[in-house]
């Protein structure tokens, strides 16, 4: 039975590694996030200008944890050079809460010259009402604004800030609200 899930486990790996992914860790003095993207085009050698990606995250806080599935769309914007622009919908499962919210995000790479590393910044929003709401929760809603710097050929380097609100039934509860740093590997 091990050997069948290390099997099973070492071939979904090299899948993912095949697929141009990458994976994420990000801290602060009370939180730890993981996040993983996949590169959906790139697994089904799909190829065309809109980018389809899997993206997976783990937020734990002091005493809650938040877990995300979701899938985006992402294509250049073609009135202003170095603008992508993604839309989606996530799965977001937290204690007796679950919302399935719709996001939308936009990464702006800046025109640097070729001496400075590639930079990019990056904002998005989550939100789901009441009725892509379920267990206790009323209303979810995420905002990230993130500063990225690639430092190394698929290591890059980021920093950015959070705001996560869930509205329960009986009360709200921003959920978590902080700055955070971290590193990303692309493969």
């Amino acid at each position: 039975m091990y050997i069948k899930k290390l099997c099973i486990t070492s071939l979904l790996t090299l899948g993912l590694l095949h697929a141009q992914s990458n994976i994420g860790l990000n801290v602060n003095n009370e939180d730890l996030e993981v996040g993983a993207s996949i590169d959906l085009n790139a697994l089904t050698y799909y190829s065309d200008s809109t980018s389809y990606t899997l993206d997976t995250s783990y937020l734990h806080t002091d005493g809650d944890n938040l877990a995300t599935v979701g899938v985006s769309a992402e294509s250049t914007f073609q009135g202003i050079e170095g603008l992508a622009l993604g839309l989606g919908i996530k799965s977001v499962f937290a204690d007796d809460f679950i919302a399935i919210p719709f996001c939308a995000k936009a990464k702006y790479t800046l025109p640097l010259n070729y001496s400075i590393p590639t930079t990019s910044l990056t904002t998005s929003l989550a939100y789901a009402p009441s009725v892509l709401t379920f267990s206790d929760g009323e209303s979810y809603t995420e905002f990230r604004v993130e500063a990225d710097m690639e430092i190394i050929t698929n290591v890059h380097l980021f920093t950015g800030y959070r705001n996560i609100d869930t509205e329960y039934n009986t009360y709200d509860q921003t959920f978590n609200n902080s700055f955070y740093g971290g590193m990303k590997l692309s493969f």
